[in-house]
């Protein structure tokens, strides 16, 4: 007898946004909304995506070359990607000097994703992305 595995469960958003910093704002708004929609808890994925969405408007900026934002669960992971055009511009975790003002986006990242990455291509994409146990959904 072959014993059947119960479906998993796959959900799926994605929205292009223009490189600002409104928009940027506007990811994490939307993310927000789909995750509760999706009865996945908020935090820490919404920090996560502004987090990424603002990397992408303010490093990536390339005027009329959006950036796209795609949320996903698969079983019990949410995949959160963010990508953009500069795709020669690589994400690098620096930790900045105490007084900075800005540069903690992905020391707070590594620090609330289970795992993060970057993926490349096709030429010139690059995502960026990060997965956080979320228990079935």
């Amino acid at each position: 007898m072959i014993q059947k595995s119960a479906p998993t469960h796959i959900r799926n958003y994605s929205v292009q946004l223009s490189p600002t910093p409104r928009a940027a704002r506007l990811a994490r708004l939307l993310a927000t909304e789909q995750l509760r929609t999706w009865h996945i808890p908020l935090d820490p994925a919404r920090q996560i995506v502004a987090e990424l969405a603002t990397n992408a408007a303010t490093h990536s900026r390339i005027p009329g070359r959006d950036f796209r934002l795609t949320l996903y669960v698969v079983g019990g992971t949410l995949r959160i990607e963010v990508t953009d055009t500069c795709g020669d511009r690589e994400p690098r975790v620096q930790v900045p000097d105490v007084d900075a003002e800005s540069g903690r986006g992905l020391v707070l990242v590594e620090a609330l994703a289970e795992k993060w990455g970057v993926s490349h291509g096709p030429r010139p994409r690059k995502t960026v992305w990060a997965e956080l146990s979320v228990g079935e959904v």
